[in-house]
């Protein structure tokens, strides 16, 4: 249980925070097609175990989130209609102000024409609510040993949180105990020691969430439970008191006021917005689209990021996983097989396989009349891409360093089913 639990661990600390986007859903259909191939592959597969290293884990979550991003990368820019320009041309939003207000672009690539864009004046961001306690000595005890509670209440429940205090304990020992306890129930909080000059420390308790409905007057209220020592524990800790309210974003989009709750949001559904600090006075944000030159530039920047990206993966581990060479020679044979025709149009393929975009030949190219036909390359480049991506998420495992047992009986294979579940449940054979 320890190595799944590191596994998860990793995962989490490295990827759970990136945003996902509407091509990690898949239709019932499309997860029956994953599933029928990698039930091939497994009938195909010869036996192996995994050999003991601490990388295995990591390198095969990174090879998924790798292959995954060009994934969904590719997908974007397959959604255009007929042509290969149409599909470099994917709309891109752009900000006059980045450092205010940044804009991203998630509606229908199919809008019609170059619409004009929108002015946005932040005039407040929306902030969460925070509860902050009394400072205290970290290393007195100003609470008789016992046994304390207080409520806690949200906008959607309310909880009892009880906790005990020892004759060892510290004011210190018990406001780490209290963030834990908080941040561990997982009800949209999340509690830390904070200090201030003097080296004292108190109890910090914020709401995950930002902004308040008109009918909401917390996001969340501590109060003692109803004896005479959970009252002094409550006064002498101080957690209920609010040292900063939740509010609202306001902005003037196009001149009219408008708020939201939270500072990313949606407008139209068509753009995300993420408000990042107040505009200056009268100097409100232009927010529109990238011209056709620039957003074709910048989304096969996007494609070659991604694919760059795979081949960093495949180096990170060459010294731990040897196998990882095999990733490394199936993704940059997509490059290789196009040397001649990207490098035309300012991709420049180097000899390690890395792709470094000249900026100034691809900018020409795109801004010709006849550059469909110029850029007709990368439409192949990127198919065959996919198709690396698709194979290395489909059995990472193949790219670890392993020891084959056996092979199977040509003819008479069979689905093994706990080898189909090596990467999903990292249940390897050396390390369980």
């Amino acid at each position: 249980m320890a190595t799944i639990d590191t596994a998860y661990n990793y995962y989490l600390s490295t990827y759970a925070n990136q945003s996902t986007s509407r091509y990690d859903s898949h239709k019932k259909s499309e997860l029956r097609n994953i599933y029928n191939k990698i039930v091939k592959i497994n009938k195909d597969s010869p036996l192996y175990k995994i050999k003991r290293s601490p990388d295995v884990q990591k390198f095969a979550i990174d090879i998924k989130e790798s292959t995954r991003i060009i994934q969904n990368v590719v997908a974007s820019l397959s959604d255009a209609e007929e042509g290969i320009g149409n599909a470099f041309q994917k709309k891109l939003a752009f900000s006059s102000q980045e450092d205010v207000v940044s804009a991203k672009y998630v509606g229908d690539n199919r809008l019609s024409g170059n619409p004009d864009g929108f002015t946005i004046e932040v005039k407040d961001l929306a902030t969460s609510q925070i509860n902050l306690g009394n400072f205290l000595d970290k290393n007195r005890l100003n609470l008789r040993p016992g046994s304390y509670s207080f409520d806690l209440e949200n906008n959607a429940s309310a909880y009892e949180f009880q906790f005990n205090v020892n004759a060892e304990d510290t004011n210190f020992s018990i406001q780490k105990k209290l963030a834990g306890l908080i941040t561990n129930a997982d009800i949209g909080l999340n509690a830390a020691i904070a200090e201030n000059a003097d080296g004292l420390s108190a109890l910090q308790i914020e709401s995950t969430a930002t902004g308040i409905s008109p009918d909401e007057t917390f996001l969340f209220s501590i109060s003692p439970q109803g004896n005479h020592e959970s009252m002094n524990a409550i006064d002498t800790l101080g957690i209920d008191h609010v040292a900063q309210e939740a509010h609202n974003a306001v902005f003037l989009l196009n001149g009219n006021e408008h708020m939201a709750y939270a500072n990313t949001f949606l407008l139209d559904n068509n753009f995300e917005l993420t408000l990042h600090g107040t505009s200056p006075e009268g100097n409100p944000a232009v927010v529109g689209f990238k011209t056709n030159a620039d957003a074709m530039a910048d989304n096969i920047q996007t494609l070659v990021d991604s694919y760059n990206s795979v081949l960093q993966t495949a180096s990170k581990y060459s010294g731990s996983q040897p196998q990882s060479v095999q990733l490394y020679k199936d993704m940059s044979s997509a490059a290789f097989a196009y040397k001649t025709s990207l490098e035309s149009i300012g991709l420049m393929v180097e000899d390690d396989g890395s792709i470094n975009i000249d900026s100034d030949t691809l900018k020409s190219t795109v801004s010709t009349d006849n550059y469909e036909d110029s850029i007709s390359v990368l439409n192949d480049f990127k198919n065959l891409l996919s198709v690396k991506a698709n194979n290395a998420s489909l059995d990472p495992m193949r790219y670890v360093d392993k020891i084959l047992v056996t092979y199977k009986n040509p003819g008479k294979t069979f689905a093994t089913p706990y080898i189909t579940s090596i990467y999903s449940g990292m249940m390897m054979d050396a390390y369980c």
